[in-house]
């Protein structure tokens, strides 16, 4: 009997596969444990013939709340190799979304943060309940959302990207609608289950070979120089990781105080 903690569950049905992250008590933060078995997950359903579909959902208020650094230095990983490896881990989930050959439909109800959104941005559908709230907060770290800004920028509108990758504040689902980086938001858990059988009755209609060659058709502007770009941006977190700015950021943050370059209004 294996000791490892089950953080993501699987069960598959009417040609469905349901992935549920199941750490709720670190906010479903991507642990390298919950990334292998999330792209386990995803390979399985890829490799399965009678899956004609993926749904990403989660337990707990929380989706995803991004790159779980703390796991990785507690692992005796340095600062500078822990911000490598939650970024290599991030950029390859990402295209495991876009390359998987079948629908990626993300569900949530709950907040999404840092690496969150970059699930949410290579997805192919996003519906979101009432509890959602989204955050692109790096700025206010000192930092940039390197990495997930490949798939960011290629969803969100250009407009809703210049304020909230440079504001940092909180927005809700009709807001992420509008900004093009989810499909449709529910007020209701009712409204949102209803949207979701409406997506699966669609593709449950749909043939394997339709579904492949129609989801290539939106992902191939995103893997042409996906690993190029993700390797770029990742170099450029690294740097800000580095930085005194960034130090101040994160010390302040654990502080629960402002960081030494927050301006007033007053």
């Amino acid at each position: 009997m294996s000791d490892v903690e089950e953080l993501v569950r699987t069960a598959t049905e009417a040609a469905v596969t349901n992935i549920t992250l199941d750490s709720p008590a670190n906010r479903n933060a991507l642990s390298s444990t919950l990334v292998r078995q999330l792209r386990e997950a995803l390979d399985a359903a890829g490799a399965d013939p009678d899956v004609r579909a993926v749904v990403l959902t989660h337990t707990g208020g929380t989706f995803c709340a991004g790159a779980d650094l703390g796991e990785a230095l507690n692992r005796g990983l340095t600062p500078e190799e822990a911000t490598a490896e939650v970024g290599a881990a991030m950029s390859q989930l990402m295209r495991s979304f876009l390359e998987l050959s079948k629908p990626v439909i993300v569900v949530l109800d709950g907040h999404v943060r840092a690496g969150g959104l970059g699930l949410v941005g290579a997805a192919d559908i996003v519906l979101a309940g009432p509890a959602s709230t989204f955050a692109l907060t790096e700025s206010r770290l000192g930092l940039a959302p390197s990495i997930i800004s490949v798939v960011l920028l290629a969803k969100m509108t250009a407009r809703a990207a210049g304020r909230y990758f440079l504001t940092g504040e909180t927005f809700d689902a009709p807001a992420a609608v509008a900004a093009g980086l989810i499909t449709a938001s529910a007020d209701t858990a009712e409204d949102l289950q209803a949207q979701v059988d409406a997506v699966l009755g669609g593709v449950r209609k749909a043939s394997p070979q339709g579904l492949a060659a129609s989801k290539a058709l939106t992902t191939a502007a995103l893997l042409d120089g996906f690993d190029e770009a993700t390797a770029a941006r990742a170099a450029e977190s690294m740097a800000l990781f580095s930085s005194e700015e960034a130090r101040e950021g994160m010390q302040a943050f654990l502080g629960k105080r402002p960081p030494s370059w927050a301006a007033s209004a007053q």
